[in-house]
C-alpha cells in the first residue's frame, strides 16, 4: 500500500509540472497570450526551472528550448523515480536502463503533448458554446486553431452550425496514440532492451 501511495504522489507531482513546462512550451511556439488565467499559472508553476535553464539554453529560432528541456529532464526524474519503486537501486545504475529511460521520456512527452491537444481542443469547443469571449478563449484559440483550420476546410460545419473538426481533431488525436506512439514505444524499448 505505501508503494502504492508513493506511486500516486510522485504521479500527481511530477505530471504538474512536466505537463505545465511542455505546455509553457507549446503556448510559446504557438504565440498563444500568457495574460490569462492558464499562462500566469504556467509560468508561475515553471519560472523556478526555466529561467535558469535559459541561462544555459537560450531560445532560437522562436522556440523555448528551455522549457522542452525542463519537461524532458522532469520527465526523466519521474520515470527513474516510478522504476526505483519498482526495481533495485543497482538495477537502475546501468546504461541501458539510463539510456531506455531517457528514450521513453521523448516517448512520453509526445504523449502528453497529444493529450494537452486533446483537452485543449474539447475545453475549447465546450466554452465555445458558454463562453466564447470568456479570458481562456484567446490561448485557447491559439492552441486549437492552427489544428482545426485545416479540418475546417476539409469539413465544413453542417448546416451551418455543427462543427464536428474538434471532434475529428480529437479522434486523430486519439489514432496517434493508439498506432504510432504506441509503435514507437515499443521500438524504443525494443532498441535499448
Amino acid at each position: 500500500m505505501l508503494t502504492d501511495a508513493l506511486r500516486f504522489l510522485i504521479n500527481v507531482a511530477f505530471g504538474l509540472f512536466v505537463y505545465t513546462a511542455l505546455l509553457r512550451f507549446i503556448m510559446q511556439w504557438m504565440r498563444a497570450p500568457f495574460r490569462n488565467p492558464v499562462g500566469q499559472a504556467v509560468t508561475a508553476l515553471t519560472d523556478w526551472a526555466v529561467k535558469p535553464m535559459r541561462k544555459i539554453l537560450p531560445g532560437f529560432g522562436g522556440y523555448d528550448w528551455a522549457s522542452l528541456v525542463v519537461a524532458w529532464l522532469l520527465q526523466v526524474v519521474w520515470l527513474a523515480a516510478l522504476a526505483w519503486l519498482s526495481a533495485p537501486a543497482s538495477a537502475l545504475l546501468t546504461g541501458t536502463t539510463a539510456g531506455l529511460i531517457a528514450g521513453i521520456a521523448i516517448v512520453e512527452l509526445i504523449k502528453a503533448a497529444l493529450w494537452i491537444v486533446i483537452v485543449a481542443v474539447f475545453v475549447q469547443a465546450l466554452l465555445s458554446w458558454v463562453a466564447p469571449d470568456g479570458p481562456l478563449a484567446g490561448v485557447l484559440n491559439a492552441l486549437t486553431f492552427p489544428l482545426l483550420a485545416p479540418v475546417r476546410r476539409l469539413v465544413p460545419p453542417i448546416g451551418g452550425a455543427l462543427d464536428l473538426s474538434p471532434l475529428i481533431v480529437i479522434v486523430l488525436a486519439q489514432l496517434i496514440l493508439m498506432l504510432p506512439v504506441a509503435w514507437l514505444e515499443q521500438s524504443v524499448a525494443g532498441l535499448l532492451r
